[in-house]
């Protein structure tokens, strides 16, 4: 088969997952950063969310990263986020998080979360654009969350679920690819070898 790849994007805060610009959308579209009209996005990101977007020409990688195979149980491919919170996380509501919360589409399925301190998140955060909104009164704090399905803004939801508002979200990995130090707006192009391949489910 022919060699298979996929870019990673480090998406900023403010640009769609989409190459054409709605009608009247404020945000920017992926034609301001990518050319190749034969690239689609593996798995949509919010314009207000940042970090990690996987764009692909090959509809084998972008079908087993937003479809996986029977091999894979028919579970999607985890996807872990740095989440800034309104707030100082619980136990109770850590708990609630990892055994799934109820939305108005469903139960979610048992996540993965863990509270860290900004020291401890698996890389340097940039100054976003525009900063995050701060209330001198209320703390924040840093969670490491990974969800196994892919429901519309989940995230944001279940941390909102459980009295922990979303102030900043960052995708750091999709299906075992990450961010790593890509800068706001860089990007990487990544070769896939036959075990990677294989490990995504796409047929080589």
């Amino acid at each position: 088969m022919s060699t298979s790849s996929l870019i990673l994007f480090n998406k900023p805060f403010g640009v769609q997952s989409q190459f054409r610009n709605d009608d009247h959308n404020k945000f920017a579209p992926l034609a301001e950063f990518f050319s190749d009209k034969s690239l689609r996005v593996a798995g949509r990101l919010d314009a207000t969310s940042e970090g990690l977007l996987i764009l692909t020409s090959d509809g084998r990688v972008n079908k087993a990263i937003t479809h996986p195979p029977k091999a894979n149980a028919g579970h999607k491919q985890g996807k872990t986020y740095l989440v800034q919170v309104e707030g100082i996380p619980t136990s109770e509501q850590l708990s609630k998080l990892q055994k799934g919360v109820t939305l108005k589409d469903g139960k979610t399925l048992p996540a993965e979360v863990r509270h860290v301190t900004e020291d401890e998140l698996p890389m340097p955060l940039w100054q976003r654009d525009p900063p995050i909104r701060e209330r001198k009164n209320v703390p924040d704090s840093w969670l490491i969350l990974t969800i196994y399905e892919g429901k519309n803004r989940q995230v944001r939801r279940m941390t909102a679920h459980v009295g922990l508002p979303c102030l900043r979200l960052i995708r750091w990995s999709v299906a075992g690819f990450e961010l790593g130090n890509l800068g706001v707006g860089e990007f990487v192009r990544i070769h896939l070898n036959q075990q990677r391949c294989q490990q995504l489910g796409v047929s080589v």
